[in-house]
C-alpha cells in the first residue's frame, strides 16, 4: 500500500499502526500541502456490506466532533474496495508507550491525563456518540503534553462479535465494562469504566483484572471485586484511589453518572489533592437510585440520549463543597437537607435494630468487644523510613505480583505452587506476610501460584460387571 494515491489526494507513505480492525498510515495531503493520517480498514472485513456501512456511518457521526483532546477526522472515502478515514496526524506516543516507558506515572500525571480524556469523553457523549474501546493504545500524548482520543465510534462494531472468534475484543478485554463482557447493552457509563481501567493502570503500572485467557480476564470483570489500586501502590493519594474505585464499580448505576460529572471531580483533585471526596457509599446509592426515576433497560441497543432523560442528574454530588444558595431559595434547599438528615438518621436507626435483634445481645454487649480490641493510637504509628504495609497479591498472575513486591520496596522471596479450586491456574492463590501487614522495608514477601484444580484420575469399578456377549 505504500505509495498508493488515494483519490488522487492522500499518498500513503509509511505505516505507523495496526489494530483490529484496520492499518493506520502517515500520509502527505497533496491538496493542502500537511501530513494526515489514514486508517484503511482491513481488506477482510471489507466483506461484510453491514459492517462497512455501519463503519462509515459511524466515520461521518464522529466526523461532526470538534475538541481539542479527540483526533479530528478530515475526510472519509472509498476508491477500489478501500474504505478509509482520514484523520488529523499527531506527532506523538501513545499512552500506552508513555506507561511502558515509565512502568507507573505519578499521580499529578496521571490526573492531568485522565482529566482530558474525560473532557473528550463529555463532547463525544454529548454528541450522543459512545466510544466503547477507551484504553491506552487509543489514547495518543502530542509533544505538548495534549492528549487525544483516537477512534471514536468505529469500536461500537466490536460489541457484536464474540470473545473467542475476535482479535478485536482479544486486544481490549483488559478496559472491557461487566456490561459488555455479558453482552448486554451500554451507555455512556462504559466509557467511564473503561477510564477508570486506565486510571488504574497510569498509577499502579498494571491493569486491575489479568489471566492467561481473554475470557477469564471478562469473567473477572463481571465477578472479581477489584483490588484498590491503594493496595498496590500504597502512596496512591486517598481521593485518587477513592476516584477510580468509583468509576470502576460493577454496576452502571454507581459509577459517575456523567463524564460531566468525572471532569468536575477530577478537575477539584487536581487543584487539591487533600479535598476529601465525599464519595456515595453503597447504602447512600441505593437510597438514591429508590428516589430517582427507573432506569429502562432493554435487550437493544440505545443511545446515551434515552439513557440520560431517565435519570436525574446532580450538578456535582461528589465533592464536599459549600455553595451559595440565593435567598429565595435557601428554605427550600434547607428542608431538603433536613429531610436527608433524618432519613439517614432513620435508616441507621434501622440497621441498628435489625442488628440488635438479630445478634439477641443487649446493646451494652456489642460496644464491649470494640473497646477492648481498641489499639492505642501510639502503637499504631510506624516510623515511614523502617516500615510499610504489604500490598495485595491474591488473584495476580506472577509477573504482576513481581512488579508489585518491587513498586512497593520489597523483595520477592519464596514462589511455590499448589492446586487450588477457585484461583485460576497462574495467579496468586496465598502470600506471606498478609494485605496490609506492617512489613519492614526490603523484607522478602514469599507468595503461591495456582496449579488449577487437582485432576484425579478415577478408575472405574469393573468387579462384578461381566457382559455377557
Amino acid at each position: 500500500m505504500i505509495s498508493t494515491l488515494l483519490l488522487n489526494r492522500y499518498e500513503l507513505l509509511e505505516k505507523i499502526g495496526e489494530g483490529g480492525m484496520g492499518i493506520v498510515y502517515k500520509a502527505k495531503c497533496h491538496l493542502l500541502n500537511r501530513f494526515v493520517a489514514v486508517k484503511i480498514l482491513k481488506s477482510e472485513l471489507n466483506n461484510y456490506e453491514d459492517f462497512v456501512a455501519k463503519f462509515r456511518r459511524e466515520a461521518n457521526s464522529v466526523a461532526s466532533l470538534s475538541h481539542q483532546n479527540i483526533v479530528n477526522v478530515y475526510d472519509i472515502g472509498s476508491e477500489n474496495n478501500i474504505d478509509f478515514i482520514v484523520m488529523e496526524y499527531i506527532n506523538g506516543k501513545t499512552l500506552k508507550q508513555v506507561i511502558n516507558q515509565n512502568v507507573k506515572l505519578s499521580p499529578r500525571k496521571a490526573i492531568e491525563i485522565s482529566l482530558q480524556i474525560a473532557k473528550a469523553l463529555e463532547c463525544a457523549h454529548k454528541n450522543n456518540i459512545i466510544h466503547r474501546d477507551i484504553k491506552p493504545d487509543n489514547i495518543l500524548i502530542t509533544e505538548d503534553n495534549i492528549v487525544k482520543v483516537a477512534d471514536f465510534g468505529i469500536a461500537k462494531v466490536v460489541d457484536s462479535s464474540t470473545l473467542t472468534n475476535s482479535n478485536n475484543v482479544i486486544g481490549s478485554v483488559h478496559y472491557f465494562s461487566p456490561e459488555q463482557a455479558k453482552g448486554r447493552s451500554v451507555d455512556c457509563r462504559t466509557d467511564i469504566y473503561s477510564l477508570g481501567i486506565v486510571m488504574y493502570e497510569m498509577v499502579t503500572g498494571q491493569v486491575p483484572y489479568n489471566a492467561e485467557s481473554s475470557i477469564s480476564v471478562a469473567i473477572m470483570h463481571i465477578n472479581e471485586p477489584v483490588i484498590p489500586p491503594k493496595e498496590v501502590i500504597t502512596d496512591i493519594p486517598e481521593d485518587i484511589n477513592q476516584s477510580i474505585l468509583k468509576a470502576l464499580e460493577k454496576e452502571p448505576i454507581n459509577r459517575y453518572r456523567t463524564a460531566k460529572e468525572m471532569v468536575s471531580i477530577l478537575n477539584a483533585i487536581k487543584e487539591d489533592f487533600d479535598l476529601k471526596l465525599k464519595l456515595y457509599n453503597r447504602s447512600m446509592e441505593t437510597t438514591m437510585v429508590m428516589m430517582a426515576e427507573p432506569l429502562v433497560v432493554s435487550d437493544t441497543e440505545h443511545d446515551f440520549t434515552t439513557v440520560m432523560s431517565q435519570v436525574a442528574v446532580p450538578e456535582n454530588p461528589l465533592i464536599k463543597k459549600d455553595r451559595k444558595v440565593p435567598s429565595k431559595d435557601k428554605g427550600i434547599n434547607n428542608n431538603k437537607k433536613r429531610m436527608i438528615i433524618v432519613g439517614s438518621i432513620i435508616l441507621l436507626m434501622i440497621i441498628g435494630i435489625f442488628g440488635e435483634y438479630l445478634s439477641n445481645r443487649p446493646s451494652t454487649a456489642v460496644a464491649a468487644p470494640i473497646a477492648k480490641t481498641t489499639v492505642p493510637e501510639a502503637s499504631m504509628k510506624l516510623p515511614a523510613d523502617e516500615k510499610k504495609l504489604v500490598p495485595s497479591l491474591i488473584g495476580k498472575a506472577q509477573d504482576i505480583a513481581e512488579n508489585t513486591i518491587v513498586n512497593n520496596g520489597f523483595l520477592i522471596g519464596n514462589i511455590s505452587s499448589d492446586y487450588s479450586d477457585s484461583i485460576a491456574k497462574g495467579l496468586i492463590i496465598s502470600q506471606s506476610p498478609a494485605v496490609n501487614a506492617s512489613y519492614e522495608k526490603n523484607g522478602k514477601i514469599d507468595f503461591v501460584i495456582s496449579q488449577g484444580q487437582k485432576v484425579v484420575q478415577v478408575t472405574p469399578q469393573l468387579r462384578g460387571n461381566n457382559k455377557k456377549e
